[in-house]
């Protein structure tokens, strides 16, 4: 299974079997989505720097919110979580996925905004690859992302939703969760394959490069 972050929070998964695109953003974002096909696409929240379905071609199919869902041998498990500490009473309600992908569990965080309860983690802990928001402004910032990465324990740990040169969201820069992180120096890298044979003994933090 190979991993391409297309920039913000959107991530392409490409396996045997289809492929799936996450929180697909629009132009305002700052990043270009380019000519992308997908058979399934998750949308975590309804804002439009993540749930622009209308650029993805192939005529995928569209969850927007929690469930079990099977499509092309994918298996998408949608969990209910918050987009702030106050239940969603702020910035509404943010679906974390849980995607199971030629025997890869890749969790996708969306804009969750605050710690997991108990029931939650026991929902997503077990991913072998967990894309985590570390930007802050209206989703978690650095150090309660590091608190939350250090929870779930996954394999590959990738953060998304920074501040970048494309980007034009008030967020801030991948070097404050790298420090949380005790992380001095990373090489991008444009592309990551997993294979479940291979997967590291403890928790690898990859930083990619957006394709623009």
């Amino acid at each position: 299974m190979e991993v391409t972050w297309l920039g913000h929070s959107c991530f392409k998964l490409k396996s045997k079997n289809g492929t799936v695109i996450t929180d697909p953003f629009d132009s305002s974002s700052g990043y270009q989505l380019g000519k992308v096909a997908a058979n399934i696409v998750t949308v975590s929240h309804d804002h439009p720097n993540h749930c622009c379905v209308d650029g993805i071609g192939g005529d995928p199919k569209i969850i927007t919110g929690p469930g079990e869902y099977e499509i092309a041998g994918i298996f998408v498990y949608g969990v209910r979580t918050f987009h702030d500490t106050e239940k969603g009473q702020q910035n509404g309600k943010n679906t974390c996925y849980l995607i199971e992908i030629d025997d890869i569990k890749v969790c996708h965080l969306g804009d969750l905004g605050h710690v997991p309860t108990a029931a939650q983690v026991d929902e997503i802990s077990d991913a072998d690859v967990l894309m985590i928001p570390v930007g802050g402004g209206t989703t978690i910032d650095a150090a309660t992302a590091a608190e939350i990465a250090n929870l779930l324990s996954p394999k590959y740990l990738i953060p998304m939703h920074y501040k970048t040169d494309a980007s034009k969201a008030e967020l801030d820069p991948l070097d404050k969760f790298l420090k949380e992180m005790g992380v001095k120096e990373v090489s991008p890298i444009p592309k990551l394959v997993v294979n479940k044979s291979m997967l590291p003994i403890d928790m690898d933090l990859v930083v990619m490069d957006y394709k623009g």
